[in-house]
């Protein structure tokens, strides 16, 4: 033990107190708790009869937590959580890390092979300060005070990717993910499409997965199964309010803009727009400008926004986007991101009956703070490949010109036209 280890040991400590207080001597942290759940009629889980908005699967796998007492059952997921916290942040940042190995520099327009070896960058901050910061950000937060599985499902999915390409069963924890909830299954889309040989093996491995955890869902819970598959998956409004302050998703979005519960048709076609977007960038940096790092947040970003349902505890994906600006050394853009997640600004807007659907021009901003700030990236994305395929033609041109001042021009012959003439 050393005085950093132990500074940094104290400063998580200090972080922890610091956030139980504010929990305690802040309301507005535990007031969307007190809200009343709607009960659903069919379907339903538990004694207190609460809807359940998972795939069956997600019933079998969490079994085990109702054999321990329930005091027991909450230390085990807040130490868990602080715990998949710090596997997240040293997942975010190998994977942030990664550099190309070697680059086909005669196909830089389709390809571009990258490396599954971090750069030997170590990161510049005891990882119990990161965890003591990173507890700060909102989505993890409340990842901790709910006791939610969303760290769970993101170090299951950046473990995943960050393996090596010839891995044995790479991409079986992502349909595992998608098996617990169907959001992740943009991953396998997204593997898939990338068209080289180690992704597409992947995302066939995904997708095996995930269909097993359907089989076995049915396998065990028939009924409910064939009633989620049949009817509840398409009930997009089953999780909750979709105008929900707490929705951070593009239909929240739309619902609080539109001043209306049902955005219907605009917010269905703007998901179509933002997830062919979405994989089109994430392919497009990965594949063309060899930018492999933004990819994953790419992805992540887009399958919070086309969800119909992301609360706000869903964007623990903060943590991999800050661990990419960081490795970029955009430490700006890493400052403003971090205060976006931290601010807590959709808590100030009225919550109060169908306030939600009455916030003026400025608290629109302060209710969507994630989903705004996820376009802004997206378009930043679609600024960057533009530049890029910009460079290229300019480049491409460049070369043609230059190829063609030094082809050798051919020696005509002579004329001796005007000699006939004089003749």
């Amino acid at each position: 033990m050393t005085v950093r280890s132990l500074l940094a040991v104290g400063a998580l400590a200090l972080s922890l107190t610091a956030l139980t207080a504010f929990t305690a001597l802040c309301p507005a942290q535990y007031a969307l708790i007190a809200q009343p759940i709607p009960v659903a009629e069919r379907f339903a889980v538990t004694e207190w009869r609460l809807p359940a908005t998972s795939p069956p699967f997600a019933a079998i796998l969490f079994v085990p937590a109702t054999w321990l007492p329930v005091a027991t059952l909450k230390a085990a997921v807040v130490v868990g959580n602080v715990l998949l916290l710090a596997l997240l942040i040293r997942l975010s940042w190998r994977f942030a890390t990664r550099r190309p190995a070697m680059t086909n520099t005669t196909a830089t327009a389709t390809a571009s092979v990258t490396a599954t070896a971090p750069v030997p960058l170590p990161v510049p901050v005891p990882l119990p300060v990161l965890v003591a910061a990173g507890l700060w950000l909102e989505p993890v937060f409340r990842t901790v005070l709910h006791g939610e599985i969303s760290l769970a499902l993101a170090c299951l999915i950046l473990w995943d990717l960050t393996r090596p390409d010839h891995a044995l069963g790479k991409g079986f924890a992502i349909g595992i993910a998608a098996g617990v909830e169907l959001t992740p299954a943009l991953f396998i889309a997204y593997l898939l499409l990338m068209g080289r040989p180690g992704d597409v093996r992947a995302g066939l491995t995904a997708l095996a997965s995930l269909i097993g955890t359907m089989l076995l869902g049915a396998l065990v819970l028939p009924r409910s199964s064939l009633d989620f598959w049949t009817l509840r998956v398409f009930e997009t409004s089953r999780p909750g309010e979709a105008s929900s302050a707490d929705n951070q998703s593009l239909q929240g979005l739309f619902a609080r803009a539109l001043h209306t519960p049902e955005p219907g048709v605009g917010w269905a076609v703007a998901c179509v727009v933002i997830t062919f977007a979405g994989l089109w960038l994430a392919r497009r940096a990965v594949v063309r400008a060899g930018h492999g790092a933004w990819g994953v947040p790419a992805i992540a970003l887009t399958a919070l926004l086309v969800s119909p349902v992301s609360w706000s505890h869903h964007w623990v994906w903060c943590v991999p986007l800050l661990a990419v600006l960081l490795a970029e050394g955009r430490w700006r853009t890493a400052a403003v991101v971090a205060l976006v997640f931290s601010a807590r600004t959709f808590l100030l807007v009225p919550h109060e009956g169908w306030a939600e659907l009455q916030l003026s021009w400025w608290q629109q901003v302060l209710a969507s703070p994630y989903p705004l700030l996820a376009l802004a990236v997206l378009a930043a994305l679609a600024y960057a490949a533009y530049r890029h395929h910009r460079r290229r033609r300019r480049r491409t041109g460049v070369g043609q010109l230059a190829a063609v001042r030094q082809l050798p021009l051919p020696q005509l012959p002579a004329s001796n036209s005007s000699a006939s003439t004089m003749r």
